[in-house]
């Protein structure tokens, strides 16, 4: 983490090479007036040369853009440095400033604004299948994957399971996951979208199929984050437009949705899907993405700003420019938020102050 902070530090945000710029143009300008002074100073009022090199001298100390190149870099160290007490790790001034200016964010639902610990509800049975025979190929599929919802079934099945020989397993990020047994059966674990040519029933949560055949249903449930309504209300004073994108069924993602106070939700969407959603909303306005999975990865690489928890997937960390280290307390993203724009108001002020000293002078 202090490798990090260090190299965010010396990470330039445009508003600096604005600065750099400003410097680069200003100093040659100091020079011709430098020598300007001792021209017309010598030259034109008959002052003697020493104090036409003193006042030629003058210029350039006081004129020095020191003030201009020392404005930024000062502001982002100081914020990044604040933010990393707070557990907020900024992986540089860039990221810095372009979440300051942030006028949408776009939440993933599952391990983000939910809890991600998931309890089942009764499973109900079809084709004859005994609850044993279901727990054991649920926990058996779902040794197989890192989604928050498979590490919550691994964990609750963990005692009573018995794992099957799986081979061939592949997951279908947001959609399934699929395993055939040492007798060739073969098992898919998903959304409504992989049975619903088999059942009209779309209010659970997940299908379990045997060789294409609907064996098992059921639904999952998850709390909600303590803070997360008052985050939501929080962006909505600060004219922020909250999202709501998750791969979840539609029903599922508006009731935490409903909950917490987010109009916009987009449900039932694909890892595909959500990069489709953040590059339209970036076209529109510079948008941040808030999520943890490794299916959000694609989506908070290219958000304007990605925002990751602490505790999600190694590549949703590396994909993301900011992470909350307490990924439980929603109210780092805020504090985020806040210190990213005290700290751009800070440079603006510094460039101003500096730039406004020298021309005076």
């Amino acid at each position: 983490i202090i490798d990090l902070v260090k190299k965010a530090q010396q990470n330039k945000p445009d508003i600096q090479r604005l600065g750099d710029t400003i410097s680069n143009i200003f100093v040659p300008v100091v020079i011709l007036i430098s020598m300007g002074t001792f021209l017309v100073s010598y030259f034109g009022f008959g002052i003697d040369a020493q104090k036409a090199i003193m006042s030629s001298i003058a210029v350039l100390v006081i004129s020095c853009p020191c003030a201009m190149g020392l404005a930024t870099p000062t502001a982002v160290m100081a914020g990044i440095g604040r933010a990393a007490k707070k557990g907020i790790l900024i992986k540089g001034g860039a990221a810095l400033e372009e979440f300051a200016k942030v006028k949408t964010i776009v939440f993933d639902k599952t391990g983000t604004l939910t809890t991600g610990k998931f309890n089942v509800s009764a499973i109900q049975r079809f084709e004859g299948a005994t609850e044993k025979e279901l727990i054991d190929i649920i926990y058996s599929l779902e040794l197989y994957s890192a989604h928050p919802i498979a590490k919550s079934l691994v964990n609750e099945f963990r005692d009573r399971a018995e794992a099957l020989d799986l081979i061939n397993v592949e997951e279908q990020k947001g959609l399934s996951i699929t395993g055939t047994d040492q007798n060739s059966n073969v098992y898919i674990l998903g959304s409504y979208r992989v049975a619903k040519e088999l059942t009209s029933d779309d209010t659970q949560s997940l299908y379990l199929l045997k060789n294409n055949k609907l064996i098992a249903q059921f639904d999952i449930f998850d709390e909600i984050k303590v803070n997360a309504e008052a985050l939501v209300k929080s962006l909505l004073k600060q004219d922020i437009e909250p999202i709501l994108l998750s791969g979840d069924t539609n029903k599922k993602s508006e009731e935490v949705g409903n909950k917490i106070g987010i109009h916009k939700i987009i449900g039932e969407q694909t890892p595909s899907d959500k990069l489709e959603t953040i590059k339209e909303l970036n076209e529109k306005s510079l948008t941040a993405m808030v999520g943890d999975g490794i299916n959000d990865a694609p989506a908070l690489s290219t958000a304007s700003v990605g925002v990751s928890l602490g505790s999600a997937s190694q590549v949703a960390i590396q994909s993301a420019q900011i992470i909350l280290l307490r990924g439980n307390d929603l109210s780092s993203v805020n504090e985020a938020l806040q210190i990213s724009k005290h700290t751009y108001l800070t440079i603006k002020q510094n460039l101003f102050w500096a730039l406004a000293d020298n021309v005076v002078a």
